[in-house]
């Protein structure tokens, strides 16, 4: 018996290459959500430092332009600009009509939807790498059981008996088991060190909009909205 891939591979029925592909193709899209997920993160701490800094002395002074304004320059890179631009159009909407609601109230209705959408977003392709975790053993342990099928089919065939007629044909199954532990034990971890880092983006992303939504409380009771029409 080898362990060269190449010979079990050779060794392997079809419906035991199709279980190992498959065990492949998870590993694969494992990576990839890891990797993406991974750039996704970073783009968006370098757009929302940027927007940030162009916004910060805008918010403290009430001009809501100008961080709107600010916030629709990173919006492809920033979960946190994606989240502001709504809610302050939809505030400026409801200075303009007169609807029931107040427009603070109106901001504050539009933050809980944006931050639900924010967090779909911060954990998309996480749901893949749960269900990697949670399934490829027992993909694995199909494969295993698929290949002692075929082992045991093949002593009937043969008319031969005893253990090392079986041994290698075993062995070779049993790999399908290894391969799918060794799918899915990365990908829970990956699926951990992922979920801590959304959960550090909500909490960051919800005090942000908790400290704008301070200031537009703040600056419509004031009276010192500075959030002009021209920029809506």
């Amino acid at each position: 018996m080898s362990f060269n891939p190449i010979h079990i591979w050779a060794s392997m029925g079809m419906l035991s290459r199709f279980i190992a592909l498959c065990l492949l193709g998870m590993a694969v899209s494992s990576v990839a959500v890891y990797v993406e997920r991974l750039l996704a993160y970073a783009r968006h701490a370098t757009s929302t430092l940027t927007f940030a800094k162009a916004a910060g002395a805008a918010l403290g002074g009430h001009d809501f332009g100008a961080v709107l304004a600010a916030a629709r320059t990173e919006t492809k890179g920033s979960f946190l600009a994606r989240t502001f631009v709504p809610i302050l159009e939809k505030y400026h909407a409801a200075k303009s009509s007169k609807g029931n609601l107040s427009p603070v109230e109106v901001a504050r209705r539009e933050a809980a939807r944006q931050m639900e959408t924010a967090s779909a977003e911060l954990r998309r392709g996480l749901s893949l790498l749960a269900s990697v975790g949670s399934i490829a053993p027992f993909v694995g342990l199909l494969g295993t059981v698929v290949g002692i099928i075929g082992a045991f089919q093949g002593i009937a065939k043969s008319g031969s008996g005893g253990l090392g007629a079986v041994s290698s044909g075993i062995s070779e199954a049993l790999i399908e088991t290894a391969f799918g532990l060794m799918v899915a034990i990365p990908a829970v971890v990956l699926y951990n060190i992922l979920s801590g880092r959304v959960a550090e983006l909500e909490r960051t992303v919800g005090q942000s909009v908790g400290e704008l939504l301070d200031e537009v409380e703040s600056a419509h009771g004031n009276g010192n909205d500075q959030h002009h029409a021209k920029v809506a």
